[in-house]
């Protein structure tokens, strides 16, 4: 990471302890009581972050604004070439690298791998385009980004670009006003299950004999996670015979149990993969986000996106073994013959492309509603967005009295 200049946390204690907490960076920032008005996590605010950031919050009637927020368009992509090391193709490290190439930023915040273990995400401030080979692929925990935003500013930057998961993005709206600088650009990724560094050793270790040989790990929209490992192998894992009903209950902490924005809304561009079908799921969100895809120029390949199969079937059965995680009960485990037959049927029959895309963001607001539900049911009405209770309608789940916000 020669070429990555990373700037150090402001010297203090561990971010205070928070209820629904990700650290995104505030709390130790130079104004932690931000947090009261900043995080996703108290009083979210879509509609109106929306129409701040895009001119107009979600449509309902237009597409699948529902589903995934404000576009103005969405397509497959992928660069060509792809990019070494990349976790994907490279698309999000590439837009990096060529603001930096052009001059557009100074700077851009985002992940790197820990130098002493390649799976922990540190923050840091790449100011050289070359740099950003260094922050490519998969990183698993949480780390505060924004603490670096005042580093940032301190030491001149007056143009940024900020690559974040939703939680950091969320808050990075919110006080973006406050920040002062002449550009920002924010390239978001989806995110709905994180967990800390640690655990996802614990599931590294459950995958393989040899955890410390693998290299890569993505979940893909084939209903199959990829592993690859230092000798060149590569091994591909159906979701229905990964072992999670093997993992500690608080393998996924409650926050992302209850996040209500897979799709980073807030972003300029989205950079997935759900609807991709192999390739990436760009979901480009604004103007900003069309000056950021234009850099790439012809690298970037692109075709429509399509969509295959029916979600209904697949999200009624997430919502039973949510009921059961929500309630403290072990999740159902499917008999191995099943699990073997459908593994080999879902990437057939099961919702694909956009369907599939839907059908996740749906399990998502599921989860929310009955995990709120269950653990925090007075801060229902204030983090549940209306559209959320939207996408769990058609499965009849319904606000009880005080649960959602009317006002």
């Amino acid at each position: 990471m020669a070429d990555i200049e990373s700037v150090s946390l402001p010297v203090f204690a561990a971010a205070p302890p928070r209820d629904l907490c990700t650290d995104c960076g505030i709390s130790r920032s130079s104004a932690p009581k931000r947090c009261g008005t900043a995080c996703q996590f108290i009083k979210p605010d879509y509609p109106a972050m929306e129409a701040r950031v895009h001119g107009r919050a979600r449509d309902p009637e237009r597409g699948d604004e529902l589903f995934f927020g404000p576009f103005r368009r969405m397509v497959k992509a992928r660069l060509s070439p792809a990019r070494d090391g990349a976790q994907w193709t490279g698309i999000t490290s590439r837009i990096g690298e060529r603001l930096l190439e052009t001059g557009a930023v100074d700077a851009v915040l985002t992940m790197a791998p820990d130098p002493q273990d390649k799976w922990r995400p540190v923050p840091v401030l790449v100011t050289k385009a070359e740099g950003m080979a260094g922050v490519r692929g998969m990183r698993m925990g949480h780390a505060p980004l924004l603490a670096l935003l005042e580093p940032a500013r301190a030491a001149g930057h007056r143009r940024i670009a900020v690559i974040g998961i939703p939680c950091q993005v969320y808050a990075l709206r919110r006080i973006e006003a406050e920040l002062g600088f002449d550009r920002l650009y924010v390239i978001g990724t989806p995110c709905s299950d994180n967990t800390s560094t640690a655990h996802f050793h614990e599931f590294l270790a459950l995958l393989s004999d040899a955890p410390e040989t693998i290299t890569y790990l993505e979940f893909r929209a084939d209903y199959h996670v990829e592993l690859r490992f230092a000798d060149g192998r590569h091994r591909a894992i159906p979701f229905l015979q990964l072992p999670l009903a093997d993992l500690r209950p608080d393998f996924f902490p409650l926050t992302c149990k209850t996040c209500v924005d897979y799709t980073n809304v807030l972003a300029d561009v989205t950079v997935g993969y759900m609807a991709g079908q192999g390739a990436q799921w760009l979901i480009v969100r604004n103007e900003r986000g069309e000056e950021l895809v234009s850099l790439l120029g012809d690298e970037l390949v692109t075709e429509a996106l399509e969509s295959q199969g029916k979600r209904a079937g697949p999200v009624k059965g997430f919502i039973v073994n949510t009921e059961l995680a929500a309630g403290g009960l072990p999740l159902r485990r499917m008999p191995k013959p099943l699990r073997r037959i459908f593994g080999w049927l879902m990437p057939r029959i099961g919702p694909r492309g956009l369907e599939f895309a839907r059908a996740r963001l749906e399990m998502k607001a599921v989860e929310t509603v009955l995990h709120l539900r269950r653990s925090h049911p007075r801060r229902m009405k204030t983090m549940i967005p209306d559209h959320v209770w939207q996408l769990v309608a058609p499965y009849g789940i319904e606000p009880a009295p005080g649960e959602r916000n009317d006002d």
